[in-house]
């Protein structure tokens, strides 16, 4: 591969992009904002295998890796950048396209990076950049959300940066490879990652900051923030056991919380974690069949997640409303979103000839090969669970329910347009999974064949019994109704908590601090803060008392004009107080020693 500084790096044009967006104007600014990712994609397709290196500060760093495993990440990224751009063009306020393009640069960047300080660099501009499309939804909920997922995601990045620290000392090394649990750095590096992969007791960031974005910016963050960290582990903790199990916990628990949320957005949140789930397990399973369902699923998750996310948005854009119970019979009025939701929900719900069945049963099949029976049925418990709150769920109550009533125009052409270009993207990729299945990074000895007599049998049956059962429930009226509610989730213990903690500190500590400065700290510092303040000045009337005494002043005068000087020392000629001085002191010991 070229030099980084003779070739352009896989993030650079769109970099170039964000930053055009806030200087250009415009037309000009609308075409800059579609043009840069297909500029993107297309360096990238020119792009050999291998490694760029740039040395800082005596370390080598690999800003630039090459691989299959990062190329194809990269080119769904560009993708992504692509159709939210496109989507996003009634975005008028430069600063938020500025930041989704750049956000989408950070995430290439991450995937690219061959050690774990560019790493950081790009994980923690994915936080930066990305909380703007939270922000700029105005409302006090969502300026609070994008506090908490501030928190969340910086907090990750220092995980990373701490584990990166107690690899290079452990190892001498800062390479992104394989990392494992054998040590610390491991562990912290490991929990890092889970924080953005939104692992259980972690998760409640995604649920809670996607809903409260804009329409464009749910469409962002659903594609790159969650993406990135499944990249992660797949690159740094393939075939570790523990993943399995998380994944498993990942794909089941959401469904519960899904089914009972009246927030269709928040409902889909609940769905990402679900399918991160399953990414999980593959990635956990380790063998080709598993990496490659797992980062197979993860391209088409940003695709069909992204067409839902769409959809939704531009159901929010029109009416103003995203509660199911205020929806219903908006088929009537946006046709076309409709039937792209619904194109959406068959490709979550691994419908044969859709791009969910090709990925989601890859690894459904890697789990049931190795011998993983208890993964598979909840994983099957799992895919079951999706077809009921993102297949059915989502497009039922937005679009055929209860008639709302609401009347209104068509979604905008160029969301019409960007949710085109992701459903024709899922029924091509289900059609000819062979595309999809050349990129990803591991060349497995038994090639995977998805549309089997086997597998479109077994996968037929699951969603014929699970709309079965939705169907059974709705006459019964047994499904959960649609309720103006607010549902607690886990983060409900660690914010009352916290809040508990920081009222018991404020309480008990703060006092104890004040006494003890009274007692002891204050006393000390206003004596060495007198002394140094006044010391000069009484050095100085000293050495100029004999002066003053030989040009023959007087008692009264020599008094007059020592306490006029003293006065003009002590207030003037030592204006620096403690703290100032004591750093002059430190930084003169540091140069001199």
């Amino acid at each position: 591969m070229p030099d980084l500084f003779g070739g352009m790096h896989p993030a650079s044009y769109l970099i170039i992009g964000g930053l055009l967006c806030g200087i250009l104007k415009g037309r000009v600014r609308d075409v800059s904002f579609i043009l840069f990712p297909i500029l993107g994609f297309i360096n990238l397709l020119g792009m050999e295998h291998g490694t760029s290196e740039l040395s800082i500060l005596g370390y080598d760093l690999v800003v630039s890796r090459v691989d299959k495993l990062s190329m194809v990440f990269g080119y769904l990224f560009h993708i992504a950048a692509l159709i939210t751009s496109i989507y996003s063009l009634h975005t008028q306020r430069w600063w938020v396209r500025m930041s989704g393009v750049l956000y989408a640069a950070s995430a290439v960047g991450a995937v690219f990076a061959g050690d774990l300080i560019t790493l950081f660099v790009f994980w923690e501009l994915l936080a930066v950049t990305s909380v703007f499309q939270i922000w700029a939804r105005g409302t006090k909920r969502a300026i609070d959300s994008g506090i908490r997922y501030l928190i969340m995601h910086i907090s990750s990045g220092l995980l990373l940066l701490a584990g990166a620290a107690a690899q290079y000392h452990a190892t001498g090394s800062l390479l992104f490879e394989f990392i494992g649990l054998s040590g610390a750095a491991g562990w912290l590096i490991f929990i890092g990652f889970g924080v953005k992969c939104a692992f259980p007791f972690f998760h409640t960031w995604l649920v809670d900051s996607y809903p409260e974005s804009t329409p464009a910016g749910s469409v962002y963050l659903c594609a790159f923030t969650t993406k990135v960290a499944v990249y992660a582990m797949a690159r740094g903790y393939p075939g570790t056991e523990l993943l399995i199990w998380i994944g498993a916990a990942m794909a089941m628990f959401p469904i519960f919380y899904a089914v009972i949320e009246n927030d269709l957005r928040r409902v889909l949140g609940y769905s990402m974690i679900n399918q991160i789930g399953f990414m999980m397990v593959g990635i956990g399973i380790g063998t080709a069949w598993g990496i490659n369902g797992a980062v197979a699923h993860a391209f088409n998750d940003v695709l069909f997640k992204g067409l839902l996310f769409m959809t939704m948005g531009a159901v929010l854009y029109r009416t103003g409303r995203i509660n199911g119970s205020d929806l219903g019979g908006l088929y009537k009025s946006m046709p076309w979103t409709a039937g792209f939701c619904m194109v959406g929900a068959a490709s979550i719900s691994a419908f044969p000839l859709f791009s969910g069945f090709v990925s989601k049963s890859m690894i459904m099949s890697a789990a049931g090969y190795e011998g993983y029976t208890l993964v598979w049925c909840m994983l099957l418990f799992a895919a079951a669970g999706v077809f009921h709150h993102a297949g059915i769920k989502i497009p039922f109550f937005a679009f055929y329910a209860h008639d709302s009533g609401i009347r209104t125009e068509k979604a905008p052409l160029h969301m019409r347009i960007a949710m085109g270009i992701a459903a024709a993207l899922c029924i091509g990729i289900g059609c000819f999974p062979g595309v999809l299945y050349d990129l990803l990074p591991i060349t497995p000895e038994k090639q995977y064949h998805p549309y089997t007599i086997t597998h479109v049998i077994t996968q037929t049956q699951l969603l014929f019994f699970s709309a079965l059962a939705f169907v059974t429930l709705m006459l019964f009226k047994i499904y959960p109704p649609e309720l103006r509610s607010t549902n607690l989730d886990v983060d409900w213990f660690y914010r009352k908590g916290l809040g508990l903690f920081y009222v018991a500190c404020d309480r008990v500590f703060n006092p104890l601090n004040a006494f003890a400065k009274n007692l002891f700290v204050g006393r000390f510092v206003g004596r060495i803060d007198s002394l140094i303040e006044q010391g000069p000045a009484r050095l100085a009337v000293i050495l100029l008392y004999p002066i003053w005494k030989m040009f023959g002043l007087r008692g009264e005068e020599l008094e007059d004009r020592r306490n006029h000087f003293y006065e003009q020392m002590r207030l003037g000629a030592f204006p620096i107080g403690l703290t100032a001085f004591l750093a002059v002191i430190l930084f003169g010991w540091l140069f001199f020693f």
